[in-house]
């Protein structure tokens, strides 16, 4: 019931997504701001299991300093707090503060491009995520990074994407390193390609593996704290004017955890974003 009228609530604000209003929910891609925009992002996250289940809400503020460079800062809060392995996708309870930089971008066809995007930024475990196995260790802050390539066109996307993130050490205990890849295809089915300032809607079929190192406790790695996924699973987004709303689920396909994990059944994220100052919708 707490699920369902957070849901409700947050479909009902002028805030979106996490990952980008402009892209996929789960997945890596290249688009950025554009100079002088500001995004302001609310997304929500859950990831469903046996047992141990962990829901967030996660706010992000993006700037776009330059066409291709843009900075941004998010804000967790844990609504629920679960026992399962760290994920850099799907909601934990981590500050972050990035820069990406869309290091190429090449038009070789109208309304077509190619381009690739990289960030990296600072990681900083909130108040909240000190529970299930990171309970009572020592937190430390650490770095993120990934890069992503693709083509975006008036009908298709599809990019490739990964990235890494990790954590220092802090009197013997250091967090899991985490690992992630991802696919990502979009269609914009003939019908939906107006100019006519209507909704603007893409489907987006996302793929995201992720290998979870060891957690290392006063100087030992821990066992049983590894896992190694692969999910996949339906997501859409819509744009009209300065709003965009983003959603889908993931299900698991591969999955080779540690005996201390539950098993994760799905994962579902719901997002709404609100852009302000905008000089271009074509990205």
């Amino acid at each position: 019931m707490r699920t369902c009228v957070l849901l409700a609530l947050l479909l009902a604000c002028q805030s979106c997504a996490f990952g980008s209003g402009h892209g996929p929910v789960f997945g890596f891609a290249t688009p950025v701001n554009s100079q002088g925009e500001w995004s302001f992002d609310s997304g929500f996250f859950a990831r469903i299991a046996s047992f141990g289940s962990q829901s967030t809400v996660r706010s992000m503020l993006t700037y776009g300093i330059t066409p291709q460079l843009q900075t941004s800062f998010v804000a967790p809060v844990l609504i629920q707090q679960g026992s399962l392995p760290m994920s850099a996708m799907s909601g934990g309870g981590e500050f972050q503060g990035n820069v990406a930089w869309r290091f190429h971008h090449q038009p070789n066809a109208v309304g077509r491009r190619f381009e690739s995007t990289a960030s990296a930024g600072l990681v900083v475990p909130g108040p909240q995520d000190s529970f299930g196995m990171f309970q009572g260790i020592h937190s430390a802050p650490g770095l993120n990074a990934w890069a992503a390539t693709g083509v975006a066109s008036r009908s298709s996307y599809v990019w490739l994407g990964g990235g890494v993130m990790t954590f220092a050490s802090r009197d013997g205990d250091r967090r899991p390193t985490v690992v992630t890849t991802s696919l990502v295809y979009g269609y914009r089915p003939r019908a939906w390609r107006s100019d006519q300032h209507q909704w603007d809607w893409r489907l987006f079929v996302e793929t995201t593996g992720e290998h979870v190192g060891q957690l290392e406790r006063a100087g030992s790695l821990m066992p049983g704290t590894d896992a190694n996924q692969v999910f996949i699973g339906p997501t859409v987004l819509g744009i009209y004017k300065a709003f965009g709303i983003s959603g889908g689920a993931q299900f698991p396909i591969y999955r080779d955890v540690g005996s201390v994990y539950p098993k994760e059944r799905m994962r579902v994220a719901v997002n709404i974003s609100y852009f302000l100052f905008s000089h271009s919708r074509s990205h």
